[in-house]
């Protein structure tokens, strides 16, 4: 009662932990695209690559480049955005929106 005759807005535990859910749900994308945009163009054009399901020799047919090279741009793919693996490269370059899914 005295923190709502205060003035102050009292909000049940429940609606308080929907709010926290909802705002690190909504934070989450923004995270992601600013971890995107430190990526070279050539960088997230690879990783478009990997999320299309593409191996490192396709990948460097396609973008016209040494095998080495794509290797490289993968591993430097990996520690700027903090991922394990290709798996993790690929869900998160459907996460920020950068390949969409086929149309069936």
């Amino acid at each position: 009662m005295r923190v709502v005759a205060a003035g102050d807005a009292l909000l049940a535990p429940g609606v308080t932990r929907r709010l926290i859910t909802e705002f690190s749900r909504m934070a989450g994308p923004r995270q992601r695209m600013d971890r995107l945009a430190g990526l070279t163009e050539r960088e997230t054009e690879v990783l478009a690559r990997i999320a299309q399901g593409l191996s490192n020799a396709e990948i460097a047919e396609r973008l016209v480049l040494a095998e080495q090279t794509v290797k490289t741009h993968v591993s430097r793919i990996l520690v700027k955005l903090g991922l394990r693996d290709r798996t993790q490269a690929a869900v998160f370059a459907y996460e920020t929106g950068l390949v969409r899914p086929p149309n069936p």
